[in-house]
C-alpha cells in the first residue's frame, strides 16, 4: 500500500511540476494523446503501438522462417529470449500454470519492452508540428507525431484491465466458484468450536480487504507503468532544451538515456512479474499436484 501510494505522490508531484515548463514555452508532453485527424479516431501512441506490433511480427517471422533443429542467426536469438522468460515464469509459477498462461505473460513482456525501446528513438515526443490560434497566431500546444505506447494512460490500463479479467477465469477455472470464494473469505487454518465462532468475522473482514486489494490492482498496474515511462520521457525532453544549440540537444540527456533503457526493461519486467504473482497467489495449491 504504501509503494503505490508513493508512486501515485511521486506522479502527481511530477505532473505539477510541468506547469513552469509549459509557462516559459516549453514543448511537454500532453498527458493525453492528441488525434491526428479530425476525421479519424488515431492518435499518435496508438500508432506508435502499431510500430512496436509490426517489429514483433516482422521479428517472429524472420526467426521462424527457416526452422532448423540446431538453431543459428535470428531463430537462436528468439528461442534464447523465450526460454528465458518460460524458465523464469517456471520456477515462479509452476509447470502447469506457466504452460497455461505463458501466451499472455511473454507477449506482454515482448510487447512493452519493445514499445519502451521504440520511445526511446530520438523523434518520438519531440518530432511534430505547433498548434496556433486561429484568432491570434499565438501558439497554444505541440501535437507530437509518435508518442511513447506506454506513455498513453489508455494503453497500460487496457493491458491491466485485460491482464484482470484472465485472472478471474484463471482462478476460477483453476480453483472452482466454491474454492476461489472460499480462497479469500474462509479461515485458514484448524480450528474448531468457539474458537471457528470468533475467528469467522475476522476472515470475512480480512477477504472484504483481499476483494479491495483486488480491485486496486488493474489500477496500480497501469498508473505504475505509465508514470514510469511518462516521467521518462518528459525527464529526457526537459533535459535536452537546456543546451541553447540544436545540435548539442543531446548531451544533457545522454546519461539518462541509459538510464531508460534500463528502466524500460525493468517496467517490461515488473508488470509481467506482478502479473504472475497475483496468479500464483490465488492459485497457489501448496505441495498438489495437476494431472
Amino acid at each position: 500500500m504504501f509503494s503505490r501510494r508513493l508512486t501515485l505522490s511521486v506522479l502527481l508531484a511530477w505532473l505539477s511540476s510541468l506547469a513552469p515548463a509549459l509557462a516559459a514555452g516549453g514543448h511537454a508532453l500532453p498527458l493525453d494523446a492528441p488525434r491526428l485527424s479530425d476525421y479519424l479516431p488515431i492518435n499518435n501512441s496508438m500508432i506508435a503501438v502499431w510500430i512496436g506490433v509490426g517489429v514483433i511480427v516482422l521479428f517472429c517471422r524472420a526467426a521462424t522462417k527457416q526452422m532448423k533443429l540446431i538453431p543459428s542467426g535470428l531463430q537462436n536469438v528468439a528461442e534464447w529470449l523465450f526460454e528465458s522468460l518460460y524458465g523464469f515464469l517456471e520456477g515462479l509459477l509452476g509447470a502447469h500454470l506457466t504452460k497455461r498462461t505463458f501466451w499472455f505473460l511473454g507477449s506482454t513482456f515482448f510487447f512493452i519492452i519493445t514499445v519502451n525501446y521504440l520511445a526511446l528513438i530520438p523523434g518520438v515526443g519531440t518530432a511534430g508540428w505547433e498548434m496556433l490560434d486561429k484568432e491570434t497566431g499565438e501558439v497554444i500546444g505541440f501535437t507530437p507525431l509518435l508518442r511513447g505506447g506506454n506513455a498513453d494512460l489508455n494503453m497500460t490500463a487496457a493491458m491491466a484491465l485485460t491482464f484482470a479479467l484472465l485472472w478471474f477465469y484463471w482462478a476460477i477455472s483453476e480453483n472452482g466458484f466454491k474454492g476461489f470464494m472460499a480462497h479469500i473469505f474462509a479461515p485458514k487454518g484448524d480450528f474448531g468450536g468457539i474458537m471457528l465462532v470468533l475467528m469467522v468475522p475476522v476472515f470475512l473482514f480480512v477477504g472484504v480487504l483481499e476483494v479491495i486489494s483486488i480491485l486496486i490492482r488493474p489500477v496500480a498496474l497501469s498508473f505504475r507503468l505509465f508514470g514510469n515511462i511518462y516521467g521518462g520521457e518528459q525527464t529526457l525532453e526537459k533535459l535536452m532544451l537546456l543546451m541553447p544549440n540544436k545540435y548539442l540537444h543531446f548531451l544533457p540527456a545522454l546519461p539518462f538515456y541509459f538510464v531508460e533503457l534500463l528502466v524500460g526493461f525493468v517496467q517490461a519486467l515488473v508488470f509481467t512479474l506482478l502479473c504472475a504473482i497475483f496468479l500464483k497467489l490465488i492459485c497457489d495449491h501448496g505441495d498438489e499436484e495437476h494431472h
